[in-house]
Order: C-alpha cells, then structure tokens, then sequence
C-alpha cells in the first residue's frame, strides 16, 4: 500500500511538472515561416534534385519539387531569404521559374534529358 501511494504522488509531481514546463516556453522566439508554390520547369529526377539543392539555401527549411506538376513548394523564413532570391538560384542552374528565366549557358548546361521545352 506505500508503495502505491509513493508511485501515485511520483506520477502526480511528474505531471505538474509536465504542465508547468509547458507553460514557461517562451512563443516570441518561435521563428514565422512562409509557404510559396512555384513553377519551376524541369523533366526528370536529375531536375528535381538541382531544383531543391538551388532551393535549399539559408533560410529556406523545406523545398520539395514535384515532378509531374512542375511545381516547389518551398517553405522559408521571409525575414532571412524571399522567393525572388531562391528563384534566381534556380534560374541560375539552368532551370526557368514563373518568375525568372535561366540563361542560354545555364540551360545548355544541363544534361540531355533535363532539357525541358521552354517557355517563350
């Protein structure tokens, strides 16, 4: 019967402790994040793998392009990068983006089957 009573007050204390933990998080620090989904144009896995390595730069914690639909879905923190400046990375390594169009060198560059038809 002590021991039931030892383990109850044990469990008791654990979970105020929980609780009052919960309580003193400090929400100010807690980073804002945006999400954008952009065109990106591309063919194959190669493309996908240029397009989020490009994507991925400070600030940015997630960048997933998608095949079949051509499009990124970036997460990012807007007071550290925006969407223009991940852009431009992207349309640096050959790729063209709703917003920005790779130059002639960059696109050349690129392997025969990431070659996408481009746009006018």
């Amino acid at each position: 019967m002590k021991t039931v009573k030892i383990v109850l007050a044990a469990i008791i204390v654990a979970a105020l402790s929980i609780t009052s933990y919960a309580q003193k998080h400090d929400h100010s620090k807690m980073v804002a994040t945006k999400t954008a989904t952009i065109k990106v144009w591309g063919s194959c896995e190669l493309c996908k793998a240029r397009i989020e390595k490009a994507a991925k730069i400070e600030g940015v914690s997630k960048a997933d392009w998608n095949v079949d639909t051509k499009k990124l879905t970036l997460v990012y923190n807007p007071s550290k990068v925006t969407s223009d400046e991940v852009q431009k990375r992207i349309a640096a390594v050959g790729h063209d983006t709703e917003k920005y169009k790779a130059n002639d060198k960059a696109y050349r560059s690129l392997p025969s089957c990431c070659r996408y038809v481009r746009k006018k």
